[in-house]
């Protein structure tokens, strides 16, 4: 825990050197941009979706691909233009844990905000046949993504909790580490993704010698959510398949309009998104992703607040006109938490239902 705890601290204080939320010379040229993944996953996919809805209102949404979760919440804080970023709410915690206890990763947290919750995260291991569960991994070649991802941060976790020690850790992404097992070069890799992901469809992927691990660790069932990969998920994988999963969440910033006119239009972009997940959401679970099937807008992770800009957005006579009928439903009853969150959950809930 403490190495990942540095690797943390250290990627988040190297990007608070980088430039910050600060106008770009040229306000009026902003540009919207949301911060994915790798170009076979599920957050990625889930960026397109949103784009194509946002485009049915006339609005460009630029989907860009990234190392993974703990890059796009770094995107988010500090990279201009870039107002919204898909994160593991592992991720989350994680952060707000241990900003509580240093001044610089508290400095990277601040004015990060929920957007949306999205969808859970099956934890993937694909291993050769010989390996029959996740504590087989003692002393193999795991590759548990590069060091900037989700999937980097929780398969360290997995891997401690459960009390796991690979012979060698390999920083790879998905699609390298694909490769790797194919060639007999690695042994097994992790990758965080909502099932189905593109990168397990991959007709080299042998039956005869490959398989997803089961995860059934009490510890790690205690502290993550339990799930089962559907039989036939993949080409490969003929039973169901016990695992763990954690929540995607979108994040965006607390942009200020009354700032200067970059935060003006910036905080425009996100109540404009915003407005368009919530009243293109059913259309979304029908034409997106199969994930989306699975999102409850309501399902807010704990510690952290709804953008202010968000709750613009989600506001009955908020002004966005967009192609095709939008989602009605009745408001659910108020609940004890933060006023950014309590007038999120009765907006979504007007609009999408709770």
């Amino acid at each position: 825990m403490t190495g990942l705890r540095a690797a943390l601290i250290g990627a988040c204080i190297a990007g608070l050197g980088m430039t910050g939320v600060a106008a770009p010379a040229a306000a009026q040229l902003i540009e919207r941009n949301i911060l994915t993944g790798g170009p076979t996953g599920t957050y990625i996919q889930f960026g397109r979706n949103i784009a194509a809805a946002a485009a049915t209102c006339g609005i460009e949404l630029n989907v860009r691909e990234s190392a993974g979760s703990l890059e796009n919440f770094l995107g988010v804080r500090i990279r201009p233009q870039t107002q919204f970023g898909i994160v593991q709410s592992d991720v989350l915690e994680y952060l707000n844990t241990f900003a509580a206890e240093d001044s610089e990763l508290a400095r990277a947290v601040a004015g990060v905000r929920i957007a949306f919750p999205l969808y859970n995260e099956e934890v993937h291991v694909l291993a050769r046949r010989d390996i029959g569960s996740l504590q087989d991994l003692a002393g193999r070649r795991v590759s548990i993504g590069v060091e900037d991802s989700g999937t980097f941060l929780t398969a360290s976790l997995v891997l401690d909790l459960a009390e796991v020690v690979p012979g060698e850790r390999v920083m790879l992404n998905a699609d390298d580490s694909l490769n790797r097992l194919l060639a007999d070069q690695i042994d097994a890799f992790f990758y965080i993704a909502g099932a189905p992901t593109a990168i397990f469809n991959s007709p080299q992927i042998d039956p005869e010698r490959f398989h997803l691990l089961p995860i059934t660790d009490s510890t790690l069932q205690a502290v993550y959510q339990t799930t089962s990969i559907p039989a036939g998920t993949y080409p490969f994988q003929p039973e169901p398949v016990d695992v763990v999963a954690v929540k995607a969440v979108l994040m965006t910033y607390e942009y200020n309009p009354r700032r200067n006119s970059y935060h003006r239009e910036s905080c425009r972009a996100v109540s404009d998104i915003a407005h368009v997940i919530s009243t293109r959401f059913r259309e979304l679970q029908q034409s997106g992703h199969p994930k989306w099937q699975q999102v409850d807008l309501s399902d807010l992770p704990p510690g952290w607040d709804v953008g202010s800009c968000v709750n613009t957005g989600l506001r009955p006579d908020y002004e966005l006109k967009c192609e095709g009928p939008a989602a009605v439903a009745t408001p659910a009853p108020p609940t004890a938490e933060s006023e950014a969150n309590r007038a999120y959950r009765r907006q979504i809930c007007a609009v999408v239902g709770c």
